[in-house]
């Protein structure tokens, strides 16, 4: 499976930004596709890097600056799921002058507290995760995963995709609680089995400049979830607010019921 997989905007329209997308564990960039081709056919370049949960930050900078290039479509966000948005956070607060990282969003982010979901950690001297293989182990992680039939699908039939890893602990480097001070975007799913939607609140409440966006019945991986077109316009809209303003001024204001 490649370690890099990218997808750009017709050829006659302007790139409006670069996204850099972190997948999460068991993940990699070809998960992504579905949501890869939709930005882009927004006029977003995106990247899909096959960084693993045990890159730090200073190779995550080092990968994500090598996929945008010298002169990347501006503004340059990053952009993960589960432990990819963890690395996302602790990326943009490490980001230099040689990769201008302008916004963050975090999806479905992974636990940093006490795990209270998904499949069985392995037990002591186990290197594999068990059930996995199993169908009622395999049901569950999808379950926890997303509600998205065509998704599912496509997972169940991914042979580079690892089964169990949604289990793994979280690596203790991103545990540690950072706050870029770039604008961020932070999206959960109100009923995320695996991380609960009070770390998304908490992590909102935290960071200077974050909106946060709740999916109703959302679940884990809120990018492929049942409600993923809703999730992609969410990025966009913010995306075009981050173009326009830094300070993510509205663009449009939705009233409701109001008489014309």
């Amino acid at each position: 499976m490649t370690d890099l997989l990218s997808w750009r905007p017709p050829t006659a329209i302007a790139p409006r930004g670069t996204l850099l997308l972190l997948p999460g564990r068991g993940e990699h960039p070809l998960v992504y596709e579905r949501f890869g081709r939709r930005l882009a056919a927004d006029g977003y370049v995106v990247h899909a890097l096959g960084t693993t949960p045990d890159d730090d930050a200073e190779a995550v900078l080092a990968r994500a600056a090598d996929a945008a290039g010298a002169d990347p479509a501006v503004p340059v966000v990053l952009i993960g799921s589960d432990t990819g948005a963890l690395q996302a956070l602790h990326t943009a607060a490490a980001a230099d002058p040689g990769l201008p990282v302008e916004g963050v969003v975090v999806a479905g982010s992974a636990p940093t507290g006490a795990r209270t979901g998904g499949a069985a950690a392995p037990g002591p001297g186990q290197d594999t995760y068990p059930d996995t293989d199993t169908d009622t182990g395999w049901d569950a992680e999808l379950a926890a995963r997303t509600a998205c039939p065509t998704h599912r699908a496509r997972l169940t039939e991914d042979a580079a995709f690892v089964r169990g890893r949604l289990a793994a602990p979280v690596p203790a480097h991103l545990l540690t609680d950072v706050r870029p001070a770039a604008p961020a975007l932070i999206l959960h799913g109100e009923a995320d089995p695996v991380t609960p939607p009070e770390q998304a609140r908490a992590l909102a409440a935290r960071l200077p400049r974050a909106t946060l966006g709740v999916l109703h019945d959302g679940l884990h991986d809120v990018l492929n979830d049942a409600s993923h077109r809703s999730a992609a316009a969410v990025v966009v809209l913010w995306l075009e607010r981050l173009r326009a303003d830094p300070g993510l001024s509205p663009i449009l204001t939705i009233e409701q019921g109001a008489a014309l």
